[in-house]
């Protein structure tokens, strides 16, 4: 069912260079299939959108009826369950406090007489944000529209553009519609697939362009996605969902056993991994993984992603876990060991990081505050989660005096000789000639 493997071994080493080349190679024939839907929307709109939803949702929609109305909004909020509500709104504040904190301001500094240097901050003016339906709209991703559009908000972005598709009934869940309403979205569109990114990128008669898409979705989705990035931002290409502990001999199995489950069950090519330096703690997670795949409501999912992808390592030391930990880089990271503090300096790649026992994954998709879109594939060793910062722009400024222009223009002159730009020399000569 799961691997077991001890490292340093071959067997070790092969399935860690497996997971080193996890970054998810889309075949060509599915890309170009992908672009044509983008060609298609590109071209034909709403007529294109409509087709598509027709096709592949089974719903059949009217232009009037792409745009969610304030009535269903204000209709969804007396279907919500109240203590659902609750939560949503207690998982917002958590949420807007922590993203508030990582907010980069502009500055300026008089760096010496005559030279001023500085940095503009500024927000997108709109950003589009791809919520999945989830069987047929059944289960609701309320999680991503609040991780999505609340570091937008937070950033400033006046536009929040939300899609996602329609239920059989030509709606959207209720809980998806007050979770939208109350993260601060602005309108919120009943399409999905490919064909919503590219909606969204290119704008059509009644969705206007964005210019920055984030979000999940499914292959189809995230290709779509990569081809729209040379022309419209995204926060990153994600994978399948990964979590690896690191756990030492007073872990608790049980603990370990659902959390590596908690990320199985997301999709078959999920990552879930447990390495540790007690022969104990593999064996007792060993025997109990098979009773709790019973329990659980996926389990064929899990299975699957566990056979795939999954495995329990036996090390030497918890020094030679994290080192393995770095090289796979994962998208969460659990470190379930007594003072897990203490290792915090030896994590170099993960996408997030949740210290201690009692410190599930689970409340980092929901409530803790840290935002759970996070690099998969590895990604992690260069790239960051989202945050209020990937809806923001950067803008330097720079202001020479006269007399600070005449001290550096020389050098300036110099180095674009070098470089044989005779103009760019010239722009500085002509304004310090004769001075």
């Amino acid at each position: 069912m799961i691997r077991v493997l001890t490292y340093p071994s071959k067997r070790g080493e092969y399935f860690l260079k497996k997971l080193l080349s996890r970054v998810e190679e889309y075949p060509a024939k599915l890309e170009r299939y992908v672009q044509k839907i983008g060609k298609e929307v590109k071209k034909g709109g709403d007529r294109s959108l409509l087709e598509y939803t027709k096709r592949f949702d089974g719903v059949e929609l009217t232009p009037l009826e792409l745009k969610v109305k304030e009535e269903e909004i204000e209709r969804a909020y007396k279907f919500i369950d109240k203590e659902l509500l609750s939560a949503i709104r207690y998982a917002i504040q958590k949420i807007k406090r922590f993203h508030e904190k990582a907010l980069p301001l502009s500055w300026f500094e008089n760096y010496e007489e005559g030279i001023t240097l500085g940095q503009l901050v500024r927000p997108v003016e709109s950003a589009g944000l791809y919520i999945p339906g989830g069987k047929g709209g059944e289960t609701p991703l309320i999680s991503t529209v609040l991780m999505t559009a609340i570091p937008a908000k937070i950033a400033g972005v006046k536009r929040l553009v939300m899609v996602s598709p329609p239920r059989a009934d030509k709606s959207l869940h209720p809980a998806l519609l007050c979770a939208a309403k109350e993260a601060g979205v602005d309108e919120i569109y009943k399409v999905g697939g490919p064909w919503s990114i590219f909606a969204l990128a290119f704008g059509t008669e009644s969705i206007p362009k964005v210019d920055i898409i984030c979000g999940p979705g499914n292959i189809y989705v995230t290709l779509a996605k990569k081809l729209v990035s040379f022309q419209t931002g995204i926060d990153f290409l994600a994978g399948p969902s990964e979590v690896l502990i690191i756990a030492d001999e007073k872990a608790n199995p049980e603990f370990v056993v659902w959390d590596l489950l908690a990320q199985a069950e997301h999709d078959p090519m999920s990552l879930s991994i447990l390495i540790t330096h007690s022969k104990k703690l593999l064996r007792e997670v060993k025997n109990l993984l098979p009773e709790a795949l019973k329990k659980g409501f996926r389990s064929e999912i899990a299975k699957e992603a566990l056979k795939n992808r999954g495995a329990l390592i036996l090390v030497k030391s918890l020094e030679t876990a994290f080192e393995l930990s770095n090289r796979i880089a994962p998208e969460h990271l659990e470190i379930m060991t007594e003072n897990p503090e203490e290792y915090l300096p030896l994590v170099k790649n993960a996408g997030a990081v949740f210290l201690g026992s009692y410190t599930p994954e689970a409340v980092g998709d929901y409530i803790a505050g840290p935002n759970h879109v996070l690099p998969t594939m590895g990604l992690s060793r260069f790239t960051s989660s989202l945050s209020a910062e990937k809806f923001l722009k950067k803008i330097n400024f720079v202001k020479y005096s006269r007399e600070a222009l005449h001290k550096e223009g020389a050098l300036v002159i110099k180095l674009a000789e070098e470089e044989n730009l005779p103009s760019h020399a010239e722009a500085v000569r002509i304004r310090i000639k004769g001075e």
